[in-house]
C-alpha cells in the first residue's frame, strides 16, 4: 500500500480523497495556488504545497510543479481526481516515468478512449452497440456529407478529442453541412488544439445514462448500475440519479454487459464509466468513456454500497477489488450546487459566504469544501457542493432532496439551490418522464 498520495486536485473531490487516504492510513499531500491558500483540503492535508498563482495553467494543469512537490515531500502516489489532468496520458506516462504511481489507468488507456473516433470503433469491433456513423476522423466535408446523407440527417459533428460539448454542431439539412463542419474543426482546435472530428447519427431526445465500472490488474471487471444524467444545461450536469427511472431490468442487464464488454477491451484498470445514450425506442448506444472517478460517483456508492475512492486507491495498489458489486439498495440522487445565480442565465457567482447551514439527518450528504466566511474564487469551476440524498425508492429521494434543499442555506452569494427546488416541481421530472432536451423547455422565475 502507499505510504503518501498527493491529490493533484482542489474543491470537494481534493477533500474527499483526503478522507479515504486517511481511513486508509496514508499521508497526504495538497497542492494549491495562492488562490485556494485558504481551502479545506489545505487545512486537512498531512503537508501542502503553493504550486503557483491562480490560474489553473500557471497552478493545477501545470506537471512539472506536480510532479516536483511529490518528490519534494516524497509521495509515492498521485491521485488526480476528476478534471484539471485526470485524463490526462501525458501526466499519467510522466507520473510512471517519476516512479510515483498515478491512480487511474495507463497512459495507453487514457488515449485509446480519448480520442472518441478510436473508441467508437474499439466498442464496435467488440460488441458494444453504438451510433450510426463515420469509421473514423473525417477531413473532408464532401466525404461527411456523403455519409451524412447515407445514415440520414439529422447528424451531429464531434470533436474527436473534445468533451463537454466544445467541437460540436448538429446539422439538421445538407445546406448547413459545410458552415457547421468548418465551426466544429475551429472550435475543437482551439479548445483542444486539435482539429479532427467525427460523423454520428443525432438521437433526439434520448437519455444519458453511464455505466459505472471498475477494473483491476488481475484481469477483474465489474459493473456497479447505472446513473441517469439526462438533466443537463449545454452539457453539464445538473441532478444524477440511480438507478434509472427509464431502466428495466432486462435493459439494465444488458447494458452492464456492454460496459464490462467495452472496459475488457482496453483491459481497463480503475475507476471508470461507459456512458450510453438510450433512445425511445429504449435502444442505447455507447457514447464515450470516462476514465476517472465522476463528480456524481457518491450516488453509486450510496445505492451499491461501495467506497468508489477507497477502490481506487486499492487497485492502483496492486490489490483485487475489495468490494463486489450487489443488488442496488433503494435510490439516490445528487444535486450539483453551484455558485450561479439561476435567474440571470446561471450567471457566475463568486464572492465570500456571509452564513452557512448544512442539511443533515437520515439519508442525507453533503460534500462541500466551502464554510462561512470563505471566499470563493472567479479562477474555477463554480461547483461548491454536492448534496446527495437516499431513499427508499425514487419518490422517498425526491421527498427526502426536497426537504433537504430546504434546509440548505448558503448566504453571500446566489446559487442553484433554487433552481433544484423548482426542477422538484415539475411534472416531468416527478414522473422520470424526461430528457436531456429537459431544461430546453423548463422556466425558471
Amino acid at each position: 500500500m502507499f505510504n503518501k498520495i498527493l491529490i493533484a486536485n482542489r474543491g470537494e473531490i481534493a477533500l474527499r480523497i483526503i478522507r479515504t487516504c486517511k481511513e486508509l492510513g496514508i499521508k497526504t499531500v495538497a497542492v494549491y495556488s495562492e488562490a485556494d491558500k485558504d481551502s479545506l483540503h489545505v487545512t486537512f492535508a498531512d503537508e501542502a504545497v503553493c504550486i503557483g498563482p491562480a490560474s489553473s495553467k500557471e497552478s493545477y494543469l501545470k506537471i512539472p510543479l506536480i510532479i516536483s512537490a511529490a518528490q519534494i515531500t516524497g509521495a509515492d502516489a498521485i491521485h488526480p481526481g476528476y478534471g484539471f489532468l485526470a485524463e490526462n496520458a501525458s501526466f499519467s506516462e510522466i507520473c510512471s516515468e517519476s516512479d510515483i504511481k498515478f491512480i487511474g489507468p495507463t497512459p495507453q488507456m487514457i488515449n485509446a478512449m480519448g480520442d472518441k473516433a478510436f473508441a467508437k470503433d474499439t466498442m464496435r469491433k467488440n460488441g458494444v452497440p453504438v451510433i450510426p456513423g463515420s469509421d473514423g476522423v473525417i477531413n473532408d466535408p464532401e466525404e461527411g456529407k456523403k455519409i451524412s446523407e447515407e445514415i440520414g440527417y439529422p447528424v451531429i459533428i464531434k470533436a474527436s478529442a473534445g468533451g463537454g460539448g466544445k467541437g460540436m454542431r448538429i446539422v439538421w439539412e445538407k445546406k448547413d453541412f459545410d458552415n457547421a463542419f468548418q465551426m466544429a474543426r475551429t472550435e475543437a482546435e482551439s479548445a483542444f488544439g486539435n482539429a479532427d472530428v467525427y460523423i454520428e447519427k443525432f438521437i433526439e431526445n434520448p437519455r444519458h445514462v453511464e455505466i459505472q465500472v471498475l477494473g483491476d490488474m488481475h484481469g477483474n471487471v465489474y459493473h456497479y448500475g447505472e446513473r441517469d444524467c439526462s438533466v443537463q444545461r449545454r452539457h453539464q450536469k445538473l441532478i444524477e440519479e440511480s438507478p434509472s427511472p427509464v431502466l428495466d431490468q432486462s435493459l439494465r442487464e444488458k447494458m452492464g454487459e456492454s460496459a464490462i464488454l467495452g472496459a475488457h477491451a482496453v483491459n481497463y484498470e480503475g475507476a471508470g464509466t461507459i456512458e450510453f445514450l438510450v433512445d425511445k425506442h429504449k435502444n442505447y448506444y455507447f457514447m464515450e468513456m470516462n476514465t476517472r472517478i465522476q463528480v456524481e460517483h457518491p450516488v453509486t456508492e450510496w445505492v451499491y454500497g461501495v467506497d468508489l475512492v477507497r477502490q481506487q486507491i486499492l487497485v492502483a495498489a496492486g490489490q483485487k477489488i475489495e468490494t463486489l458489486p450487489r443488488k442496488p439498495n433503494g435510490h439516490a440522487m445528487e444535486f450539483r450546487i453551484n455558485a450561479e445565480d439561476p435567474e440571470f442565465g446561471f450567471r457566475p457567482s463568486p464572492g465570500k459566504i456571509q452564513s452557512l447551514h448544512c442539511p443533515g439527518g437520515f439519508g442525507v450528504r453533503v460534500d462541500t469544501h466551502i464554510y462561512t466566511s470563505y471566499s470563493i474564487p472567479p479562477y474555477y469551476d463554480s461547483l461548491i457542493a454536492k448534496l446527495i440524498v437516499w431513499g427508499q425508492n425514487r419518490e422517498h429521494a425526491i421527498e427526502r432532496g426536497r426537504r433537504a434543499l430546504e434546509e440548505f442555506v448558503i448566504e453571500g452569494i446566489k446559487t442553484t439551490i433554487p433552481f433544484h427546488l423548482k426542477v422538484l416541481e415539475d411534472g416531468r421530472f416527478l414522473s422520470g418522464n424526461f430528457d436531456t432536451g429537459f431544461l430546453d423547455h423548463f422556466v425558471y422565475k
